[in-house]
């Protein structure tokens, strides 16, 4: 992952750049907001840690450019002292968060390591041709997807990587999927779990139960890949603004 750099401080931005190298990760120094948005339109990073105060253009400012660059661009914005005028305005903006200054560099890193993660879906469904159709397409929008036709699989699959966000069918066989909801909740309390169905009216109690063990949603086929994908990103999201607290 490019992670693009821009402090008007050079020791802060080569300190940074230290650390992000050692974990990893391609750091991109820049010193200036002027020369940070030319760096977005020439390096294409996946995401950016950026002082707001700094001589010329100010944070925000160089975040708005950005943003017309590269609208889903993820932006992290850091200050020892703003206004609280500023900090609204950059929130309005789309920053993900604004941090203070002297950053937690553990609580940026957990970030990055989620984001970086952030495409990958487990799908659960015992129909063959259902599981192959959404995969191929997830996996050409650019999602890591693994299938699982057994009930008694999931959790196995989880404690493989638990990072995924859950696809779960409500018919498997003769299992009810809430069984399964159940069972991934006594293990993994917050993990996100999106229920599918064919049948609405037939399964419309278990779709009930299922919410009220906090799934996240649920979707009902024939549906639209969009809106799938439209729910995952909601969940990367919540993930990722819980990571950084926001000041």
């Amino acid at each position: 992952m490019k992670i693009l750099v821009v402090d008007d401080d050079r020791r802060i931005v080569k300190t940074t750049c230290d650390i992000l190298k050692f974990k990893g990760y391609e750091p991109i120094p820049a010193f200036t907001g002027e020369e940070g948005i030319e760096k977005v339109r020439s390096a294409t990073p996946d995401c950016v840690l950026m002082d707001i105060k700094m001589p010329g253009i100010n944070g925000v400012e160089a975040m708005k450019r950005m943003k017309e660059i590269a609208p889903s661009l993820t932006i992290v914005l850091v200050t020892a002292y703003a206004t609280e005028d500023l900090m609204e305005e950059a929130k309005q903006a789309g920053a993900y968060a604004v941090l203070s200054k002297p950053v937690n560099f553990q609580m940026i890193l957990s970030f990055l390591s989620l984001l970086a993660k952030e495409e990958n879906v487990l799908i659960v469904d015992d129909d063959p041709d259902f599981l192959t159709t959404l995969k191929g397409v997830l996996t050409l929008r650019g999602y890591r997807v693994k299938t699982e036709s057994e009930p008694d699989n999931v959790l196995g699959r989880l404690e493989e990587d638990s990072s995924f966000v859950v696809l779960l069918d409500l018919k498997l066989g003769n299992v009810n999927g809430v069984d399964v909801l159940e069972r991934i909740r006594e293990k993994y309390p917050d993990k996100p779990v999106i229920m599918v169905t064919g049948y609405p009216q037939e399964m419309s109690e278990s779709v009930a139960k299922g919410l009220r063990l906090g799934a996240y949603s649920c979707l009902y086929k024939p549906f639209e890949v969009d809106s799938l994908i439209g729910l995952v990103e909601e969940i990367r999201l919540k993930k990722l603004k819980s990571l950084l607290i926001v000041q």
